[in-house]
């Protein structure tokens, strides 16, 4: 994820007093739950942790690399509407000729707040700060850099569901968003020769909730199964947008389509990794994620805020 910009924290702050908080479990807003979604950031802080998530895809080299990605993270909440997640990934990118690079990526950890949810309009605000720790990973094979990256995010979800009940079955659509500044701690790597530019980092889904049709909507008399379904489409992109002299301001990322099966206790989520140009990647590539909501599995102990926990709020499958 990425980050930055007074201005638009400033105007989520306004918003904020216009519209009334309430911290939930999960990303449970009024009747609407935000699922975790893969490329992504779901736009509240939450109790949970993705263990693993696996992607396989070929980047953007002549000829293409074959590339593996293992990640984790761990999020928590200190207080209702504050948490911390951290997080590593492991890659392994095998290249054309034979050649293997594995290694750890920088350590990253997130300090998230919760602006605003608001259950009558199913929105939520988040406001973030990304930090990946230079010299943190694997930096003799080139997986990891020596400096860190500071991004400053603001996370949006809305749901359709306060449009009038003539809207039908497209009030069950949500949609997410987020946009970060990314900020390298150098501004030149000496090894590289070559000027580390800062970025925007992007991104959005749109996702049909099947359990919201259900309970909010409609009863299609549908197996469980698919009840518990959300399909959804994710965009993901990084723009450099200064300090990039000498090199193309190239915007690179994927469109993920795929779906989401939700459970009780936890979620499993399968996308396609469309590139969105050759410099993004050489074909379709795959990802998947095993997400643990940890408050409905230990809604008593690490699954409640360390300071001034609640009740869990069950959420309608």
């Amino acid at each position: 994820m990425s980050r930055r910009m007074p201005h638009t924290l400033a105007l989520a702050g306004l918003i904020a007093l216009t519209y009334t908080s309430h911290a939930l479990a999960h990303c449970l807003v009024g009747a609407r739950f935000f699922p975790a979604t893969l490329a992504t950031d779901d736009p509240c802080v939450a109790d949970e942790m993705s263990l693993p998530t696996v992607a396989w895809s070929k980047t953007g080299d002549f000829p293409p690399a074959t590339e593996w990605d293992f990640s984790g993270e761990f999020s928590k909440r200190i207080t209702e509407n504050f948490g911390i997640s951290i997080g590593q990934d492991w890659a392994s990118i095998r290249q054309a000729n034979g050649t293997l690079t594995q290694g750890f990526d920088n350590f990253e950890t997130t300090f998230q707040y919760q602006i605003v949810k608001n259950r009558e309009h199913e929105l939520a605000i988040l406001s973030g700060v990304i930090v990946d720790w230079g010299r943190t990973g694997s930096t003799g094979s080139g997986l990891a850099t020596d400096h860190s990256l500071v991004t400053p995010t603001v996370y949006v979800g809305k749901g359709f569901g306060d449009l009038p009940s003539e809207f039908g079955w497209f009030r069950a659509f949500a949609v997410t968003g987020q946009v970060g500044y990314q900020i390298p701690t150098n501004s030149f790597d000496f090894a590289q020769n070559a000027f580390i530019p800062q970025q925007l980092v992007y991104g959005a889904s749109l996702q049909y909730s099947m359990p919201y049709l259900k309970s909010e909507i409609v009863d299609l008399g549908l197996s469980d199964f698919i009840n518990h379904l959300i399909p959804i489409v994710e965009l993901n992109l990084t723009t450099p947008v200064a300090n990039n002299f000498g090199n193309p301001y190239t915007t690179t990322g994927t469109v993920n389509p795929g779906i989401i099966y939700v459970g009780s206790t936890f979620q499993i989520g399968f996308e396609a990794m469309i590139p969105v140009n050759r410099a993004s990647g050489s074909g379709v590539g795959v990802l998947g994620q095993l997400h643990l909501y940890l408050d409905d599995m230990f809604p008593s102990t690490i699954g409640q805020p360390l300071f001034g926990g609640s009740a869990t709020t069950p959420r309608k499958l």
